[in-house]
């Protein structure tokens, strides 16, 4: 079941229209769990920081938590999966920026390491979390075709970018390296990385290279959803290491939870 509010009340078919109909916004994703979201911060400041660098307009922080507050007392419910998205309202030129806060079933990572299929492809403005997403899933979809659970995307030199809807991180064992290219840097990714530093475990951001996802390698996937391991990338294996998941949450445990409502 899906709630939708528009500007911190439900919404109209008339709300809904411009959202809709018009490829044009962007958005974050995370989990609510007993009311509480872990590092909100993080998703409030994406949210200002893409609404300036998209519309030249800063989102009040305050205004996205009213509005979620609103959607969460209302609904009453205390676990969901929340997906907020920012885009220009054409209807009331007084609030230029219209708010929408879906609340749907919480969600949870997949069991089992993921089969990936590698595609030559980077996103269009990578930075941002704007909702022009065909690509991306019309790529996984042809992975799926493939035989393989998701896409992986590289560039033309066969750097690894980063997923079709999540970051990764390799792990040899002593240190997680992440992929500089230029990609979505995820609200996951930055709490693991803060909470990987809090824990004492050496990091790296540098140039991937497709070719090192083998064997002698461990890889895990990053999302709103949760930390996934990788199996093989193009039919290569790598090593599953069930303890990096559990480092991983190790890591998370050291983040601030923010309780909504």
């Amino acid at each position: 079941m899906m709630a939708l509010y528009w500007n911190g009340r439900p919404a109209t078919l008339q709300d809904l229209a411009v959202p809709a109909l018009r490829n044009d916004g962007h958005f974050t994703t995370f989990q609510l769990r007993e009311r509480a979201v872990l590092g909100l911060d993080l998703h409030l400041q994406r949210l200002d920081e893409a609404s300036r660098a998209l519309f030249g307009i800063g989102l009040d922080p305050d205004r996205v938590r009213a509005s979620l507050r609103a959607a969460v007392v209302e609904t009453g419910v205390r676990d969901a999966t929340v997906r907020i998205t920012v885009v220009p309202s054409a209807l009331d030129a007084q609030v230029p920026l219209g708010l929408l806060v879906a609340l749907s079933p919480p969600a949870e990572p997949g069991v089992g390491p993921l089969r990936l299929r590698s595609f030559v492809f980077q996103r269009d403005t990578p930075t941002i979390k704007h909702v022009g997403t065909f690509a991306q899933f019309q790529r996984q979809r042809l992975a799926r075709e493939a035989g393989a659970d998701d896409a992986l995307f590289v560039d033309g030199q066969g750097e690894v970018v980063e997923g079709s809807v999540w970051n990764l991180g390799l792990w040899d064992g002593v240190t997680v390296a992440w992929p500089q290219a230029d990609a979505l840097r995820g609200t996951r990714e930055r709490l693991l990385q803060a909470g990987l530093a809090a824990l004492g475990v050496p990091q790296a951001v540098r140039p991937v290279m497709l070719a090192e996802l083998d064997s002698g390698m461990a890889a895990f996937t990053c999302n709103a959803r949760g930390q996934q391991l990788i199996g093989d990338v193009d039919g290569r294996a790598l090593t599953v290491d069930p303890g990096l998941l559990a480092l991983l949450d190790r890591a998370l445990g050291t983040q601030p939870r923010t309780v909504v409502a």
